[in-house]
């Protein structure tokens, strides 16, 4: 079990991970004309979108049928859709982190384990600019800010672990597997849909909610609006609980990667 400790702290390869994570962000913007524009303009138009569809096309009313403006609409929605999309671009890409890198498997002694990392340091960018906007979108509308955004940080700390456990687990399925990358595209779509996103936890009936919670985003996504939006801190034991369980899905995905690594080689 002595691995385990490389994997969840690679201390070791700390300036490693962070030189590749910005070369992926910088290559996935480097042709494009608006650049790094993209990291902000795209989560925008598309919570204008959902904003028109769910607001005026479908007249979803958040709380209790009342009506609130446009602004503070879309800030209860894009508060779960800056959640879910660090969560889908994490998610999305392990199956293929392996795959989309044979040189370091065949040739060199790389540590393949640091993949997840830069997956999630890269798209940690994008989740900065979403709590950037998150915030200046609370201003804007009014609801201003209490001291509980400070713990804003620590009601998203077990994305982390959840995403690297994921990563690993995915990266080591998908390599063998090659189906897994469409098979999963189709599962986080409709993850989107049974995610309190574009609805409160509260709308659904009592007997359901308890399904609901079982997936930790909404979780997190509701701890999100909870300390943001209406000044209360987060459940300190439910996060301690959560937390916890997303470290044992951290260990048990490095433990699945560590056993299944050795035969890349050969199927790469």
């Amino acid at each position: 079990m002595r691995f385990l400790l490389s994997y969840l702290w690679p201390w070791r390869h700390l300036s490693l991970v962070l030189q590749l994570a910005r070369r992926e962000v910088h290559a996935r913007y480097r042709q494009s004309w608006l650049g790094m524009v993209w990291v902000v303009l795209t989560p925008l138009l598309m919570l204008g979108v959902y904003t028109l569809v769910f607001r005026h096309v479908m007249r979803v009313r958040w709380h209790g049928g009342v009506d609130e403006g446009n602004l503070a609409f879309a800030l209860r929605i894009y508060a779960g859709l800056a959640v879910f999309g660090f969560f889908a671009e994490c998610v999305n890409r392990s199956p293929n982190l392996v795959l989309e890198q044979p040189h370091l498997v065949k040739k060199v002694v790389f540590p393949l384990e640091i993949m997840p990392w830069v997956n999630a340091a890269s798209a940690c960018v994008g989740l900065a600019v979403s709590a950037l906007l998150l915030v200046g979108m609370a201003v804007l509308s009014g609801h201003g800010l209490t001291i509980t955004a400070l713990a804003l940080p620590l009601v998203w700390l077990p994305l982390l672990p959840l995403v690297l456990g994921l990563g690993w687990f995915l990266a080591g399925v998908g390599t063998y597997v090659r189906d897994v990358a469409q098979l999963l595209g189709m599962v986080v779509a409709a993850l989107m849909f049974l995610s309190p996103i574009f609805f409160p936890v509260e709308a659904l009936p009592e007997a359901v909610r308890p399904w609901l919670l079982l997936n930790p985003l909404a979780w997190v996504m509701t701890g999100t609006r909870e300390v943001l939006l209406n000044g209360r801190w987060p459940d300190w034991q439910a996060l301690a609980v959560l937390l916890a369980a997303c470290t044992a899905v951290a260990a048990a995905g490095a433990a699945f990667f560590h056993k299944v690594r050795t035969g890349f080689s050969d199927v790469v």
